[in-house]
């Protein structure tokens, strides 16, 4: 195998288990109703309902945490199965859910009452730790997305193929 091979493809196994260990962790928190994840989609349904739209980010809302929670893992089982699997196709797509969701989570720290730093249940801030790690997620996501740019333009070119 040449180098510049392998060198991409493990580039692309460090960015998946990056993106799916972030997501894969966050999920206890979010299926779990954890104090931290009462806070944060508690402030969001707030900041929903002062705009009009009560309920969005509510438990049985449509951007529930369970909802975000079970796009993670999608997300997170689609970059593993291509990672393992060796599927290049599964990981662009795991990648471009991963920076759908990622890029959901980092409008609302920045344009939100919810704020870069987050409260913590003994009511001090995280410093802007989950915002940094869902900054590196994007990053990683965006990473990968390049790298496996390739399988995306192929499935759209077969999709155009099959529809002439």
């Amino acid at each position: 195998m040449d180098q510049p091979t392998r060198t991409r493809r493990v580039i692309a196994a460090a960015l998946a288990l990056y993106i799916a260990f972030v997501f894969v962790q966050s999920l206890f928190f979010k299926f779990s109703d954890s104090p931290e994840t009462q806070y944060i989609f508690g402030t969001l349904d707030a900041w929903g309902a002062s705009l009009g739209v009560p309920g969005l980010f509510a438990r049985s809302g449509p951007f529930s945490q369970y909802v975000v929670g079970s796009a993670e893992l999608v997300a997170s089982a689609l970059l593993l199965g291509g990672l393992f699997l060796g599927r290049a196709l599964l990981s662009a797509l795991g990648a471009l859910l991963s920076l759908g969701v990622i890029s959901g989570a980092i409008f609302f720290h920045l344009f939100t009452p919810l704020g870069v730093q987050v409260r913590n249940t003994d009511g001090s801030l995280d410093g802007g730790q989950l915002f940094a790690l869902a900054c590196g997620v994007w990053l990683a996501a965006a990473g990968l997305l390049w790298l496996h740019r390739g399988a995306l333009t192929g499935l759209l070119a077969a999709r155009r193929r099959v529809a002439a």
